[in-house]
């Protein structure tokens, strides 16, 4: 089963990659097979129910927009953000649904949006059911999906098989452990990027591969660039106010040389890291990585390696960085857990942090165990991080937490840099198992639910 650097990195809106991203996936997709079922009747209503985490924390995490802006057949990578405030306004108003094939349908989100957080149904938390309803109250299509995190959807039938149906095999090296990676690298004598690199070309060719990159290194800049200079209040009724512009004229203001202040770089990181995660709360275009809430990470550190180190005429440092953090995400996705509402944010932070970990000590020039351990050093210091925001919004802990582990990152990298193999006593396949089984036994209240941690104990201005 291979999941590529676009699988791991997609291109979406804020604020949350399981709770936005995925159900207006799920919506769309659920609305496309329903229309292909009634070609001649058409459909007069639509219907959804929110179970688990989502229901929990939809409307603080935008689910129930998502929803409505899915079932009229808008996709989170194509969808202008600055047109949602109007559709969902009209959407409203009307309580009708325009939907992708031009039919104007019933729709009142009181009534046929239902939030049922006391469920939860056995396969995933993220959990939503749809209904189709044609002429004469006939129901013409129900089906459950499931938003696994990471922007990743799956319907029941795929749950039961616990893969999806357009999963992508015939890579040439496949693996399904840090071990096996590490193994085909002495064996092929090829980095984990060019491991990586000829995978994606089973199913890409090479340019389209290169250029996508690009692409998503210019999405996550213009993001950083965005939120540096938006201002005001975030939505959702915390009343936080985005901090990074402010912080980015003081930095501009009275700049320091790394000579005069070693540690001024950091001011830099986190003011990248800040400003990605105050444009996702926002609802702006970000890009997932590997989820929404945790979108600030490798950016910022990729920032940090290209304004600090990155050889001008090195032309492949950051193809390395994102095909060796996919790598290093591959190995969380099948293993483990890329899902806040599964495994707290150690499955979002700590993960995309273990990524670019590794990603910073490949641009870098390490080997391949170097880069393990770097990944491994990366979710270490993660294992146990709890999911509790705060009024079920993607701003507190969430904003300053990607600051934070964009430090932990570097900080990973470079000390996977100064060791040895025999210095390591964990491996990343250990480090990963434990991420999992810390996830199972992690109670239900600090999953995404806003039951538990700083959501019940930061009284909500």
């Amino acid at each position: 089963m291979h999941f590529g650097v676009f699988d791991l990195f997609k291109i979406g809106i804020g604020p949350s990659s399981s709770h936005t991203v995925g159900p207006m996936k799920a919506g769309k997709r659920f609305v496309e097979r329903a229309l292909e079922k009634v070609r001649d009747g058409g459909l007069i209503r639509l219907e959804c129910e929110l179970y688990g985490s989502l229901a929990l924390t939809g409307l603080g995490h935008g689910t129930n927009t998502a929803v409505l802006l899915g079932l009229e057949g808008h996709d989170p990578a194509q969808i202008d953000p600055d047109t949602i405030e109007p559709r969902l306004a009209r959407i409203r108003s009307d309580k009708t649904l325009h939907l992708a094939n031009g039919d104007v349908i019933e729709f009142d989100e009181k009534k046929h949006l239902d939030f049922r957080g006391e469920v939860r149904l056995p396969f995933h938390s993220n959990a939503m059911k749809f209904r189709a309803i044609g002429p004469g109250e006939q129901l013409v299509l129900e089906e459950i999906w499931y938003s696994i995190g990471g922007g990743f959807v799956i319907d029941e039938h795929e749950a039961g098989r616990n893969s999806a149906a357009d999963v992508k095999e015939g890579e040439p090296y496949p693996f399904n452990s840090a071990a096996e990676l590490l193994e085909i690298g002495e064996k092929t004598g090829l980095s984990i990027h060019r491991i990586m690199l000829a995978n994606e070309r089973a199913f890409l060719p090479e340019d389209t591969i290169r250029a996508g990159i690009e692409g998503l290194w210019r999405t996550m800049e213009d993001c950083i660039d965005r939120g540096l200079a938006q201002d005001g209040i975030l939505p959702g009724g915390l009343q936080v106010k985005r901090r990074a512009p402010q912080m980015y004229k003081d930095i501009k203001a009275t700049p320091v040389s790394p000579e005069e202040d070693p540690l001024a770089p950091m001011d830099w990181i986190n003011l990248w890291a800040m400003a990605v995660n105050e444009e996702n709360a926002a609802g702006g275009r970000v890009v997932t990585a590997p989820t929404n809430g945790a979108a600030g990470i490798i950016p910022a550190v990729a920032r940090y390696f290209d304004r600090y180190h990155r050889d001008p005429d090195d032309e492949e440092a950051l193809q390395r960085f994102f095909l060796t953090a996919a790598a290093i995400g591959a190995l969380y996705k099948k293993n483990a857990s890329i899902s806040g509402a599964e495994a707290g944010c150690q499955g979002e932070v700590g993960v995309a942090c273990s990524m670019a970990a590794g990603a910073l000590a490949a641009a870098m020039g390490a080997n391949n165990h170097q880069i393990e351990d770097a990944a491994e050093i990366g979710m270490e210091h993660n294992l146990g991080l709890t999911c509790d925001p705060v009024g079920g919004l993607v701003q507190i802990p969430c904003i300053e937490r990607n600051a934070i582990g964009a430090i932990k990152a570097i900080d990973a990298a470079r000390l996977a840099l100064r060791a040895t193999s025999s210095d390591m006593k964990v491996s990343l396949d250990q480090v990963i198992e434990t991420m999992r089984q810390t996830g199972l036994d992690m109670m239900e209240k600090y999953k995404e639910t806003s039951q538990g941690g700083l959501a019940v104990n930061v009284v909500e201005c």
